[in-house]
């Protein structure tokens, strides 16, 4: 079995590329699966888990923008005084999904406010969509998304890509930098567009941003921006909890050579499919397919359950793509397919004339005939925790939850694996301090 080496369990982003080649035999040992590490994407941030275990720390430290209209601040800091709650959600949210942004704003040398930007674009929901079609946590519109390299299609929607959208967004963000010079104008400029800013610009009043005739919302733009930052500063003062989120990744990207669905993917992964989505909120249809390859996201300590569960799927239970002619008939397909007409409608961006396909495309349909919704579920698929799994529940000991713990670190701590706490507790995640964890006591 592949044993994660010591630096990925120090919590650095690796990026994996998992290579499924060939089916897994009817008899006889699955076919090994191939997986590189890049190391390209290692921080600075490495061996630092002692010293700075909370994210938020790193992120106050690297604060930077200027208060440069207190009384809009202060507007402001009042109303999430007022309302805890609604930040309080979109932190919760922003625990996938922050290491990640994090460490990009630092390798740009990017005031750390920018990490935060989501949380008054979105609230750190990917699923976000504004009036103007703006769309994930970065609120890009589709012309703007373009630009920036970020695909849109049927089955797939770049801005909603938690990677993708992040580096596009901050290429935006320093673009705007290069162009005025002042990172207070560039988030300006980020929200109303280049053109409205040069315009105030050019109006005379001054070339600072407090002094700047801008839309209503712009003006209120960065002083909302640096209201976050300074409930984040001092969260007691405001009424906030902000548990701890370590300083470490959360997830892996991962590599796939064939389409599969979002349910499927959760199955083998063995975790929650709306967890799932919450990494890989990009794909239209709930299948994990763009062009000739699929990459997806999995928790860090889920990629070696969904390598496990990979290797062991036959080549029936996969999907495949199928090079569809214009005005083929998709009742015929389904059922040379072996599926229903409907299963070939919510699995594929289907464009129908007359009931025929109104032009040629991919589609998504099962190996050998047989659907996905056929298969057994992934429990059913021997895994390394039902190998060894007892018939009766073990003796516990209880875990109190501190401050920067982890589950990885807990299962380290106790020589047990994850899946098993998971397994015991059924409200594992997320980890609050002083809550309670049980553990076997003997590792099972």
């Amino acid at each position: 079995m592949f044993a994660f080496p010591s630096f990925f369990r120090a919590g650095l982003l690796i990026l994996a590329c998992l290579a499924l080649s060939g089916p897994a035999r009817a008899t006889g040992a699955a076919p090994a699966l191939k997986i590189s590490y890049s190391l390209a994407t290692l921080s600075e941030a490495q061996g630092r888990e002692n010293s700075q275990a909370d994210i938020w720390e790193r992120i106050r430290a690297g604060f930077s923008l200027p208060e440069s209209d207190p009384r809009l601040t202060r507007v402001h800091e009042q109303w999430y005084d007022k309302n805890p709650r609604h930040l309080e959600r979109a932190i919760q949210r922003s625990r996938l999904y922050l290491f990640h942004i994090v460490e990009e704003v630092e390798k740009r040398g990017m005031p750390m406010e920018i990490a935060l930007l989501p949380m008054i674009e979105s609230a750190f929901n990917p699923q976000a969509l504004s009036p103007m079609k703006a769309s994930g946590i970065w609120q890009f519109i589709p012309s703007t998304g373009r630009v920036y390299g970020l695909e849109q299609n049927a089955w797939y929607d770049g801005r909603r890509d938690v990677l993708k959208a992040t580096h596009a967004a901050l290429d935006y963000l320093q673009t705007l930098h290069r162009m005025f010079g002042d990172w207070e104008l560039a988030l300006a400029a980020y929200n109303c567009g280049e053109g409205c800013v040069a315009r105030a610009l050019g109006r005379g009043h001054g070339k600072a941003y407090a002094s700047l005739r801008l839309p209503n919302e712009t003006r209120n733009y960065v002083p909302k921006l640096v209201a976050v930052r300074n409930v984040i500063r001092d969260p007691g003062r405001f009424g906030v909890s902000l548990h701890p989120i370590a300083d470490e990744a959360y997830f892996m990207q991962v590599t796939l050579d064939h389409p599969m669905t979002a349910q499927k993917a959760a199955k083998l992964a063995e975790m929650n499919v709306d967890e799932f989505l919450a990494l890989n909120p990009a794909f239209q249809r709930r299948v994990i397919y763009a062009d000739s390859q699929s990459m997806l996201l999995l928790p860090v300590d889920r990629v070696e359950t969904f390598q496990f569960n990979a290797s062991r799927q036959e080549e029936h239970r996969r999907l495949q793509t199928y090079q569809a002619r214009r005005g083929e008939s998709v009742g015929s397909i389904a059922q040379r397919f072996g599926v229903s007409l409907d299963w070939m409608k919510e699995h594929n961006p289907i464009k129908l004339h007359g009931g025929k396909l109104a032009s040629a495309q991919t589609l998504v349909v099962p190996s050998a005939g047989k659907p996905e919704s056929r298969v057994a579920s992934a429990e059913s698929i021997p895994s390394r925790a039902q190998q060894t799994r007892t018939p009766a529940k073990p003796v516990m000991r209880t875990h109190t939850v501190r401050k920067g713990d982890t589950l990885s670190r807990v299962a380290r701590h106790y020589n047990v694996k994850v899946a098993d706490i998971r397994r015991w507790n059924e409200n594992a995640e997320p980890l609050m301090p002083g809550s309670t964890l049980e553990i076997p006591a003997q590792p099972s």
